[in-house]
């Protein structure tokens, strides 16, 4: 009889653990796992190694998170975040500020890129070095009235006049394709189409917007959330930008191995385009920050105030409710 009890007492304490550990579930394993997505703003490139590099080393999971990288569809990003069907995604800060001014809550919780690197790019032979010499060429851009009011900034600074430009709609076309055919200069990300240039031998000329203005000097790209998500589940939003502040910080420090697990990831990118970028903007993801994604109060305001002053919003920006370091890691 006593050795019946034994056993039985045996049985249940293990009945009993078991059915704590179902309660409990273990962290780390799959039923843990709290399933989140992110929406790219554009196909997989170099701004988003950092996320990949999280997913591939388990810094999400880590976190006890499960994500989706999702490309956009004809709904962008902002309007997949904005409506709850993304928790996250990857904006700039232009459209978020557009956004908010709108009502739509959007707010900035990491800058992928520490300053701007964009610029207007043209073929070499075009001889187009300066604001000034933007006169009598036509520009390609995606119809934005923000690009006429930077083009004007920049030109006015040589006493140039951005009337003399002609502007037309680029659509789908690719800026090697376009300035062979319609276009003399396009704005670009140097990191991607200026990377790939010099893959091609086919030199360009760049007009880096922040060479002529502080106030252009805004962040593109950051990861996005809404007010929504902060207010009610702010544990997952420190989670997730927990571990791609660690995707980033690994991309930082290791710019080759990183470039093999984007193109692990997204095989039909061209290695040696990827690697290249990826070499070049490795230490520009941080730049002289003291913590990757960390984000100025005066970068909003000054780029919202521009905005402004230019027509481009109906009123000026809340910048304080825009963005947001508390997510970030000490």
């Amino acid at each position: 009889m006593r050795k019946l009890l034994i056993a039985l007492s045996a049985v249940l304490l293990t009945v009993g653990l078991a059915a704590c550990s179902a309660d409990k579930k273990e962290p780390g394993t799959a039923e843990s796992m709290k399933k989140v997505k992110i929406v790219l703003d554009w196909a997989p490139n170099t701004n988003h190694t950092g996320i990949y590099v999280a997913k591939e080393k388990g810094y999400f999971k880590k976190h006890g998170l499960d994500v989706d990288i999702i490309l956009p569809g004809e709904a962008g990003a902002d309007q997949l975040v904005a409506s709850g069907k993304s928790e996250f995604g990857v904006s700039y800060q232009e459209s978020i500020t557009q956004a908010r001014i709108q009502g739509v809550p959007l707010v900035s919780v990491a800058a992928v890129i520490q300053h701007n690197t964009s610029g207007f790019a043209s073929p070499k032979a075009k001889n187009i070095t300066s604001p000034k010499d933007f006169e009598g060429n036509t520009y390609g851009g995606w119809g934005s009235p923000v690009e006429k009011a930077v083009l004007s900034l920049l030109m006015k600074q040589e006493n140039a006049d951005v009337d003399k430009v002609k502007i037309v709609n680029m659509g789908d076309s690719d800026f090697f394709t376009a300035v062979k055919r319609d276009i003399d200069f396009a704005w670009i990300y140097y990191a991607w189409t200026g990377i790939e240039a010099e893959l091609r031998n086919e030199p360009i000329n760049m007009v880096y917007l922040t060479d002529y203005s502080e106030k252009l000097d805004y962040y593109t790209p950051v990861i996005a959330t809404n007010e929504k998500m902060i207010k009610n589940d702010p544990e997952t939003v420190k989670a997730f930008v927990a571990a791609v502040s660690e995707g980033y910080e690994f991309a930082i420090k290791n710019p080759s191995e990183s470039a093999d697990i984007l193109l692990k990831a997204v095989p039909d990118l061209d290695p040696e385009l990827v690697k290249k970028s990826q070499e070049w903007l490795a230490p520009k993801y941080q730049d002289d920050a003291k913590r990757w994604g960390e984000q100025k109060l005066e970068i909003w305001e000054n780029y919202s105030q521009w905005m402004f002053e230019n027509g481009l919003l109906e009123k000026e920006l809340d910048a304080e409710k825009a963005f947001t370091n508390e997510f970030l890691p000490e």
